[in-house]
């Protein structure tokens, strides 16, 4: 019983810790756009300017004992910012119970955090920062020694196996593939290693597929429309990180029966 209370308490904090990181992460999401620091000045309502106080910036509590609304202005508080603090809260527990070391857990969930700071800033810019690109190739490096089961070949293999087809076919087909979108595997790729890197760029494609012939059928785009991949690459290497080697499995035996 008493192991059983510390491991639920362990799980609290986990998650606790991790809404609170990905609190910070909203502040880079929609400050970065706006070239404000996100280092710098206070948390402010975007629709009343009003400062906030700390009890309005509680992660995913605030939200709901506001009831979505600004305490000064009562403008509506858009909710994605709440669901991305659980988002952060679950990834973390996911982590930290899925790897034994620690260091491991670490590892990945600043992957995660890289990858959702590169979707949604995606998403409002059609851009990827060069920032994130730089921080993926610092985790990278550090994961040669939190995560030394990915040898450092197969991490340069991962690097090109990719993005070097992407960059090839941008150049034959003018905006197949944004630049960023190439420096992010290629900067994901040292960190993945090859086999996992591939696993993603499929899945990437499948859903980026999906969505797209979504927004064709319902007329919400023509075939020269453009819309942002880094989200659908962001998800796919997310998967492929957890489940990569099981879908390889999984894949293999198909081949073989």
């Amino acid at each position: 019983m008493g192991v059983l209370i510390c491991e639920i308490i362990m799980g609290i904090l986990v998650i606790i810790a991790g809404t609170c990181i990905f609190s910070f992460l909203n502040v880079i999401i929609y400050r970065v756009p706006r070239q404000m620091s996100f280092v710098k000045y206070f948390s402010i309502c975007p629709s009343c300017g009003e400062r906030l106080e700390p009890k309005d910036l509680v992660p995913v509590f605030s939200y709901l004992f506001l009831n979505g609304k600004c305490r000064y202005c009562k403008a509506a508080i858009g909710i994605r910012d709440t669901l991305i603090e659980v988002l952060g809260g679950l990834l973390a527990l996911l982590c930290v119970y899925k790897y034994e070391n620690y260091g491991t857990a670490l590892t990945v969930f600043a992957f995660f955090c890289i990858l959702t700071v590169v979707a949604f800033l995606d998403i409002e810019t059609m851009e990827i920062e060069d920032g994130c690109q730089i921080a993926m190739v610092i985790l990278a490096a550090i994961s040669i020694f939190t995560m030394p089961e990915t040898s450092l070949l197969a991490r340069l293999a991962g690097a090109l196996c990719v993005s070097l087809p992407m960059l090839v076919l941008s150049i034959v087909i003018p905006g197949a593939f944004g630049g960023g979108d190439i420096k992010l595997m290629a900067a994901c790729g040292l960190f993945l290693g090859w086999k996992i890197t591939l696993v993603s760029a499929a899945l990437a494609i499948l859903f980026g597929g999906i969505y797209g012939c979504y927004l064709l059928a319902a007329q919400k785009a023509d075939r020269k429309a453009h819309f942002p991949f880094g989200p659908f690459l962001c998800i796919g290497m997310a998967i492929s990180l957890l489940y990569g080697i099981r879908l390889i499995d999984w894949y293999l035996s198909l081949m073989i029966y």
